[in-house]
């Protein structure tokens, strides 16, 4: 046969094979969805055939993420169908053809968000209306004439700046490079979270755990101001490194309101102190047993409206969660004991350096990321938050019971009766 009659014939074969296949327009072609709603989309046919009984089978690659109302389609010449958002994360629905012999088969793009939520806006405002109220009872129970002496000797706010901003991103960049080394999105959430400044929760901690408030709130006032300058540095340097593609930039208003939030309050318990020494003594006086009611309320209702980040906690999430504080903890520890600081002071200064600001964390992934990326990531922030407070938890309660052990030996060392039924 000649080449170019073969030729010719088998073009139009084919070509009469490809125009029969059933083609199919999904409307829209991306879907986005948010988690536990669902949404519907439309169809449409090409070369469908009224004569056979055409079905397909439609289906999601991720059934974790989003599924069908019914697999199973039997189609038409157009309809709808719905999406259920399961979880956060992208996926697609494969649609194959079982009648034609060429089988077609279409990809739809799915995109499950989380939509905003009731419980997380109070959140936010119950905590900021807590933390400013401890910040008022700090203002009343702060030595002024101490924080110009740390000021005019600032050993403790240098070893704090230190191990704020030169050890703790470089330990989470290495950190996320060895727990994600395939996922730059999680890598920035370990290094967003290390460049942060401290956060709030360091001078509760330093408060139970009888270190130098003064030194705390000295270092954290200096690490919230000196972030303007610390965060674009970090994260226009190796920042760039891990998410090259990324729209980062520093949230230079959420670290303003931070700082107001830090000075506002204690402004006005300086007055306080200064005009109204009763209400200040009483304000003392309570501000142990709220600092513990506070971080009970902040562990119990963050865990909560974070229920749903603990379906994605991996053993490198845990890891990551551990270690970034934890080794904030022990490094400013060893660094305040080598300059030989008292021990109020390394308190003050390990818990200032381990405690990060998950908030500015968070916001700055969300700002950097797209959806649900963003979301999926602050796993990272999360965990660290609700990991951190653990060994200072221990050591709290070691505190307390080592405290009321001392107290009873002592007073039966010193009661007569006890020393006679030694004797005895």
């Amino acid at each position: 046969m000649n080449p170019v009659v073969f030729v010719t014939i088998f073009a139009l074969f084919y070509s009469s094979r490809h125009t029969d296949a059933l083609q199919i327009t999904f409307i829209p072609s991306v879907v986005t969805v948010n988690m536990g709603d669902s949404v519907s989309v439309s169809y449409e046919i090409r070369n469908y055939s009224h004569q056979a009984q055409e079905k397909c089978i439609l289906y999601s690659e991720n059934i974790n993420i989003a599924s069908l109302e019914n697999e199973t389609l039997v189609l038409k010449q157009n309809g709808t169908f719905e999406i259920n958002g399961i979880f956060l994360g992208k996926t697609f629905l494969l649609c194959k053809s079982q009648q034609r012999n060429n089988t077609t088969e279409t990809i739809v793009e799915v995109i499950v968000i989380r939509k905003e939520r009731i419980i997380d806006v109070i959140f936010t405002a119950s905590v900021a209306s807590l933390v400013s109220l401890i910040y008022i009872n700090f203002g009343c129970a702060m030595n002024w004439g101490d924080l110009k002496h740390i000021l005019k000797k600032p050993t403790g706010p240098i070893i704090g700046f230190c191990g704020q901003y030169i050890f703790m991103p470089l330990l989470s960049y290495g950190l996320g490079k060895l727990l994600f080394p395939t996922s730059p999105a999680m890598q920035l959430g370990m290094f967003f979270t290390g460049t942060s400044p401290g956060g709030g929760a360091s001078n509760l901690w330093t408060l139970l755990l009888d270190g130098n408030i003064n030194l705390s709130i000295a270092m954290s006032a200096v690490s919230t101001i000196a972030a303007f300058a610390m965060m674009p540095f970090w994260i226009f340097t190796l920042g760039r490194l891990i998410f090259e593609s990324g729209n980062l930039a520093v949230p230079y208003t959420q670290v303003f309101s931070y700082v107001i939030a830090l000075l506002v309050p204690l402004g006005i318990g300086y007055l306080i102190q200064r005009y109204l020494r009763k209400v200040a003594n009483y304000l003392v006086r309570i501000m142990k047993i709220l600092s513990i009611c506070l971080l009970i309320f902040i562990i119990i209702f963050a865990s909560v409206t974070n229920m749903w980040l603990f379906n994605i906690f991996s053993w490198q999430i845990i890891v990551a969660g551990m270690a970034v504080p934890w080794m904030g903890f022990l490094a400013g520890f060893l660094m305040s004991k080598f300059l030989r600081q008292p021990p109020p002071d390394c308190t003050a200064i390990a818990i200032e350096i381990g405690i990060q600001n998950t908030g500015i964390a968070i916001f700055l992934l969300r700002f950097s990321l797209p959806q649900p990326e963003a979301d999926l990531t602050t796993v990272v922030p999360v965990s660290i938050g609700i990991l951190t407070p653990f060994p200072l938890l221990f050591l709290l309660i070691y505190k307390k019971i080592y405290a009321r052990f001392s107290r009873s030996t002592n007073s039966s060392t010193n009661d007569p009766g006890s020393v006679a039924t030694l004797k005895i």
